[in-house]
């Protein structure tokens, strides 16, 4: 993420993000273009949520991306993971929407589309879209025109749902798998073909409805051109999560201090712990969960104030079913130092309970915990704590090290849970 001066914003589409002195992320948006949005947060009057941000603020960076979809689908993700104050749409929740034909491992039951909050790990899908309504007109229009629905009932005559269009006819005796497969694969090629094979069909339909004049099926007709129109751009725009891997370290890097700053946080470190000699690798661990499912767990090291990738470990939590932060912690730091290779200092992402619960195992390497209310760090020395000032160097290198942290555990955890999540 490029940090620069708001007149310094390029004419190009990207996500910007705001941030406080101490590295805080305070709010995350997306704009068309980057130039134009930022100039207009210095000249609006009368906001009041804007002049919060700007009164809060000490930088913004940006995030370039190939185009304005691309903006949008990574503005939701990385507001969901780092949860701006600021921010009041997508931080809860599921941002994204998939559009996705089942493979069911089971040669008898039929293949289906189905719109997904969490993306599959099989079948053929298609997003993420953030456009939820949109997403929804564009299934329910496949749905009626290749009569995709599978209504479950058994009815000589045909279910309601049939006999509307719907439904494929799987209710009826004489329902034919091959035509209702071929239906599917000609609903998957609609989403896998260009936009403009897909304007063209609509727009004979529309003709045909206007012929016949049904007005109110031509004016649905419409209505679904303009509100797919968005979701066609995203699905030719090839977006992957997966990109969002290298945006990772350029959204935490602003916050990293500088080799001065470091020398100067490793020097408090070394008087605060008691250190022979300046401490050079830090690695810190975190847990995630949710609701005691998906217990995963993660470990990143610093080395000389700066992130060390190939250091980092993820975990799943084996032994525990349960919600135990103290175990968890427990087992993935026992298995981090199964073969050696320890840092000269420990961080835990908690408090002084946390720390307690792993001390024993990593001795004699120092161990510490940064509790996240205050960010209040303790230490052997100092059990009940010390306030940090997050704005100095040491405040800086532990703050950007827990965030980077949570980030790889809350990341870790997503994946788990769609994993778990997925159809079997």
């Amino acid at each position: 993420m490029k940090n620069v001066e708001p007149s310094s914003f390029p004419p190009i589409p990207g996500v910007y993000v705001f941030k406080a002195a101490d590295g805080t992320i305070l709010y995350i948006g997306k704009a068309k273009n980057l130039h134009n949005r930022i100039r207009s947060y210095f000249q609006k009057t009368g906001d009041e949520k804007t002049a919060q941000l700007i009164a809060a603020h000490d930088s913004i960076g940006y995030i370039p991306t190939r185009n304005e979809i691309e903006a949008l689908l990574l503005e939701a993700h990385l507001i969901k993971i780092y949860q701006p104050p600021l921010n009041v749409l997508l931080k809860s929740g599921q941002p994204f929407l998939y559009l996705v034909f089942t493979k069911p491992k089971d040669p008898k039951k039929l293949p289906e589309l189905i719109i997904m909050r969490q993306k599959p790990k099989t079948g053929i899908i298609f997003g993420p879209f953030t456009h939820k309504r949109e997403v929804r007109v564009l299934y329910e229009h496949l749905i009626r025109t290749f009569h995709l629905l599978l209504c479950g009932k058994q009815v000589a005559q045909g279910c309601l749902d049939y006999h509307l269009g719907r439904c494929a006819g799987t209710c009826r005796p004489d329902f034919n798998r091959e035509v209702y497969e071929r239906h599917l694969s000609l609903a998957q090629a609609l989403l896998q073909g260009d936009r403009k094979t897909f304007v063209k069909e609509v727009e004979k339909e529309i003709s045909a409805a206007n012929a016949r004049l049904d007005f109110e099926q031509s004016q649905h007709l419409h209505e679904l051109l303009q509100q797919t129109e968005f979701l066609f751009t995203t699905l030719e725009s090839g977006f992957s999560t997966a990109r969002y891997a290298r945006f990772t370290q350029a959204v935490l890097s602003p916050t990293l201090p500088n080799r001065k700053e470091y020398e100067e946080a490793a020097n408090e470190l070394k008087k605060l712990l008691h250190l022979k000699t300046l401490p050079q690798s830090i690695d810190c661990f975190d847990v995630s969960h949710f609701q005691s499912h998906a217990l995963v767990g993660a470990c990143v090291r610093f080395v000389n104030g700066v992130p060390a990738p190939d250091k980092y470990r993820r975990f799943r939590i084996k032994t525990l079913n349960r919600q135990d932060d103290y175990a968890a912690l427990q087992e993935i730091v026992s298995r981090r130092y199964r073969e050696g290779d320890h840092p000269d200092i420990i961080l835990i992402d908690g408090g002084k309970g946390q720390r307690n619960a792993v001390e024993s195992l990593v001795a004699p390497t120092p161990c510490i915990s940064l509790a996240k209310r205050e960010e209040t760090l303790i230490t052997a020395e100092h059990p009940d704590g010390i306030k940090l000032d997050v704005a100095t160097p040491l405040g800086k290198l532990l703050i950007s090290l827990r965030n980077q942290t949570h980030y790889q555990a809350i990341s870790y955890h997503r994946i788990a849970r769609a994993r778990s999540s997925s159809p079997s």
